[in-house]
């Protein structure tokens, strides 16, 4: 699936943004590593898998976020950001899921392939997996 609602052309800014914020950490060397031979394809087939998660998310918006199968999907964006980007820690991923839900960009795109109110939900999803 090809998500035109997910701004490829963003992708470089928000590289640029997150290597100012995190740049020095462990997790960004990791990152920066595994990252290292994506070709720019490969970046966008990552960014669909990613919003294909928040698709399914949007499908279970109405269900109780700490259900069984919400948390598996929590559980399957944690290890999908594990094996392409860094070590997703429940603290990393914790602070994701606020960013999801802020308002910004995030927000937006999520809303865009999940439907309104889906960075919410899996914000909230995402909050009662790591036991906020």
């Amino acid at each position: 699936m090809d998500f035109k609602a997910f701004d490829t052309r963003k992708i470089d800014e928000y590289r640029k943004q997150a290597k100012e914020q995190w740049g020095q950490t462990p997790a960004w060397k990791e990152y920066e590593e595994k990252s290292k031979g994506r070709t720019k394809e490969d970046e966008k087939q990552l960014g669909n898998d990613i919003m294909q998660l928040f698709v399914e998310f949007g499908a279970m918006k109405e269900m109780d976020p700490a259900s069984e199968e919400v948390q598996k999907q929590v559980a399957k964006l944690q290890q999908l950001i594990t094996d392409t980007c860094y070590i997703c820690t429940n603290e990393i991923l914790f602070g994701l899921g606020q960013m999801y839900a802020a308002g910004g960009d995030f927000t937006t795109n999520i809303d865009a392939v999940g439907g309104e109110g889906t960075a919410v939900f899996s914000a909230e999803a995402i909050k009662i997996y790591c036991g906020k």
